[in-house]
């Protein structure tokens, strides 16, 4: 069983390693400009890619970064300031500020370089006027509980702030922008990850409005009030965005690409099933365990040995009381279903190191925890119906924990079927 977990921990490894900042960001960097080069950025990886550009960046630059608690790495020239993480605090009031101040009287010749993450959405509060950082929480944590993607929930973020969906680079004009962007989101549009604090969508108010229904999401009236107001997110064709650049440095694709590479090297074939999976966690995790199933059994619709891989966002509707994130969700279900096999062993982490709220990024999985689980008087089935995961595959000892790795490109997930 270690030999397969340490073959699968290769294949994050390579996942991770493939959006290093220090490699990927080279070929997307602008030319030096007449004038000041300021940085602006946010999101748990914004820390290592603020210290990548400081490398390679060869002229003066100045600006700040904000990441989560515990994800800040020493740089020299950019401050790296830290806020709370899903659930917004005064210190990312404080960072969305000094984002906006960093950006003010700026003229043609200076350059903003945006360093955009996912995780963002929530260390760059900054609540319209007449709300108050209680309003975005409350907003947050509805949004969070709703099981809703992640597109639609930062579609609907962009329509109640005054830094999201594009009001950054707004208030940078007439300075050119050029945002780098590792996305999380599913589809790689970057106009998403993070909400957008730099970069323009056409999504619209009505556009919100219609998700905030569609996932019957709980938003407190007077934040539908102001959704309904005419101050919406500025569209694509603003003048603000003339000029500004935006660049896909690292994603769930080129991660995946990179991990089934590794598998193929040790010597084990592997497919990528998608670089965009979404809907529910328990729900993608039954149809994984099903396709390994069958290929176990009857060699369909690839031979053995073969490693499965797939990354994008899975979500979960939060009806319990317990501890989890989408990856122990989607690998208690796994679980559940392939306790009657012998070849299966899977993990399933987030590539920033963190799963939901805990200290892991993810868990194992193999015929085997079922079992294990019961001989702690653990119930699978109960702890998944009390979105528990996490204190179930703690109980067995079988949780992920990697730290913070510096990246984020979502999800990542990989089944053994030896």
């Amino acid at each position: 069983m270690q030999d397969h977990r340490t073959f699968l921990v290769t294949l994050f490894d390579a996942a991770v390693e493939a959006a290093n900042p220090d490699h990927c960001m080279r070929a997307f960097l602008p030319e030096v400009p007449r004038g000041r080069t300021v940085v602006v950025g946010a999101g748990k990886g914004s820390a290592q890619l603020a210290r990548a550009l400081e490398k390679l960046w060869p002229s003066t630059l100045e600006g700040a970064v904000v990441t989560r608690y515990g994800y800040g790495t020493e740089c020299e020239r950019i401050q790296v300031l830290e806020a709370s993480h899903p659930v917004p605090d005064d210190a990312g009031l404080l960072a969305s500020q000094r984002m906006l101040e960093l950006v003010s009287d700026l003229t043609p010749d200076d350059l903003v370089i945006a360093l955009i993450c996912g995780g963002g959405s929530a260390l760059l509060p900054a609540p319209p006027e007449g709300f108050d950082l209680a309003d975005e929480i409350a907003l947050n944590e509805a949004l969070l509980k709703s099981g809703a993607p992640i597109s639609a929930m930062n579609s609907i973020r962009k329509q109640f702030s005054r830094i999201k969906g594009g009001r950054l680079a707004a208030a940078a004009y007439p300075a050119r922008v050029v945002s780098l962007v590792v996305s999380d989101i599913p589809g790689d549009e970057a106009a998403l990850v993070s909400s957008g604090p730099t970069i323009p969508s056409f999504s619209t108010p009505q556009d919100a409005l219609a998700m905030i229904n569609r996932y019957g999401i709980e938003v407190p009236p007077r934040i539908i009030d102001h959704i309904r107001s005419p101050k919406p997110a500025p569209l694509p064709d603003d003048r603000a965005f003339e000029g500004n650049t935006v660049s896909v440095v690292a994603s769930a694709k080129v991660s995946l690409e990179a991990a089934a590479a590794a598998s193929e090297r040790i010597g084990i074939p592997a497919v990528i099933l998608s670089d965009s999976l979404e809907g529910e966690a328990r729900e993608a995790g039954a149809f994984h365990a099903a396709l390994a199933r069958e290929i176990e059994n009857n060699a369909r619709p690839f031979a053995r040995p073969v490693v499965l891989l797939s990354g994008g966002e899975t979500t979960v509707t939060v009806k319990g009381k317990g501890k989890g994130g989408r990856n122990t969700e989607f690998l208690l279900s796994l679980a559940l279903s392939i306790s009657s096999t012998d070849r299966v062993h899977a993990l399933a982490a987030d590539t920033d190191g963190i799963d939901g709220s805990e200290d892991n990024a993810g868990a194992f999985v193999d015929s085997g925890t079922i079992d294990r689980m019961l001989d702690r008087g653990i119930r699978a089935e109960n702890h998944l119906m009390n979105n528990d995961a996490w204190t179930a595959f703690e109980a067995v000892g079988d949780l992920f924990v990697c730290g913070p790795t510096g990246t984020n490109v979502n999800d990542f997930r990989a089944i053994l079927v030896s």
